[in-house]
């Protein structure tokens, strides 16, 4: 391990002692904000400085093996202890650089998922649909809590668009690679030559808005026109003017909600969501920038760039920026997709170690 890296980690464990402090002080728990701020860190730097103390536990053992191989009765254990010693070094060094690495402070905020039908028509829908409920059925098993914000149905039992906000640990930073277009090849329902029809989704995660730090909008910027609600919906639908739909001026962006039960919280809705787009569209400007200079290894993030493609005659599902074929399309559309999604983030993980090799 270098030293500079060394360093670092036992300052973590000095810092450990001063968030300490800091949380004991009653002014910190009066304030929300730096009271979860404190807590995120705390956690962080406890699990991070817990791994260097089994690394220097591993380095102690090392030394004390080096040094019974001089006793020829102890030489075949030491040699053992030695080669287990190093073994537990070497993983803890490896576990160490990936904690070490930069957060993106929006990791740990929560998303909206949004699902577009693109080209293929109402197959592309019927596609949407079963997205959803495999993003759905992800979270479910995670332990996400999910809330359906906005949804255009097609007429065949899919979706045109839907809108759903996700919310637990960490969402966005195990998901953001999901933004891109899905592409699906399968036989559709609706096909009598069983001919097989290739259809396409865009996916995209936005996090959303912190209540600190999001964008101020001015309200006169915006134009907010309501309307009735169309579609699915029971008996509220079509009663009253309740769906709303909120357009900001200067960018375009637009976003409209109708699935609440009032005016004012559909209004509300869809103002997280607009703020949301305008925050994605203002990352993805910036990111597009970077990747002018270093593109990463699991894409931009750019809607229109093809990610994966969920081939059913064959059974598998491949996701074009890793190169990753898995053979087992239907337990990913049922929601196992812990094995994509985490291979995203290992991929992303050995970019950024490779671009920090010096450091570390």
């Amino acid at each position: 391990m270098k030293k500079s890296m060394r360093n670092k980690l036992v300052l973590a464990g000095e810092r450990i002692e001063e968030i300490n402090r800091e949380l004991a002080t009653p002014d910190v728990g009066n304030d929300m904000t730096r009271f979860r701020d404190l807590t995120r860190q705390h956690s962080e730097l406890t699990q991070l400085y817990e791994h260097f103390l089994a690394f220097t536990q591993a380095e102690r053992d090392t030394e004390a093996a080096d040094a019974m191989k001089s006793d020829p009765d102890m030489e075949e254990f030491a040699l053992e202890e030695l080669a287990d010693a190093q073994n537990r070094m070497q993983a803890e060094t490896a576990l160490l650089e990936r904690l070490m690495l930069p957060k993106d402070p929006s990791d740990y905020r929560n998303i909206f998922l949004e699902i577009r039908a693109g080209t293929g028509g109402d197959e592309s829908a019927l596609f949407a649909g079963d997205l959803l409920r495999m993003y759905l059925r992800y979270c479910e098993r995670v332990g996400w809590k999910t809330e359906i914000m906005s949804a255009s149905e097609s007429d065949l039992g899919g979706y045109k668009e839907v809108i759903v906000r996700v919310e637990g640990a960490e969402v966005f930073g195990k998901m953001k690679f999901e933004s891109g277009g899905h592409r699906v090849q399968r036989v559709p329902t609706t096909e009598t030559q069983g001919r097989i029809h290739t259809s396409a989704c865009t996916v995209a995660i936005m996090a959303e808005p912190d209540e600190v730090s999001a964008i101020k909008i001015d309200p006169s910027e915006l134009r907010i026109d309501v309307y009735r609600a169309s579609g699915a919906g029971g008996q509220h639908v079509n009663k009253t003017e309740s769906a709303v739909r909120i357009t900001h001026l200067p960018t375009g962006t637009v976003a409209e909600c109708q699935d609440g039960r009032s005016q004012h919280q559909n209004k509300d809705k869809a103002m997280k969501v607009l703020i949301s787009r305008i925050e994605d569209k203002q990352r993805r400007e910036r990111e597009s920038k970077e990747a002018a200079h270093r593109r990463s290894l699991v894409g931009s993030g750019d809607r229109s760039e093809r990610i994966r493609t969920y081939n059913f005659p064959q059974g598998r599902v491949t996701d074009h920026r890793i190169n990753l074929t898995l053979y087992k399309l239907q337990m990913m559309m049922d929601g196992d997709i812990a094995d994509m999604i985490d291979s995203l983030v290992a991929e992303n993980q050995a970019q950024q170690l490779a671009e920090m090799g010096e450091e570390f």
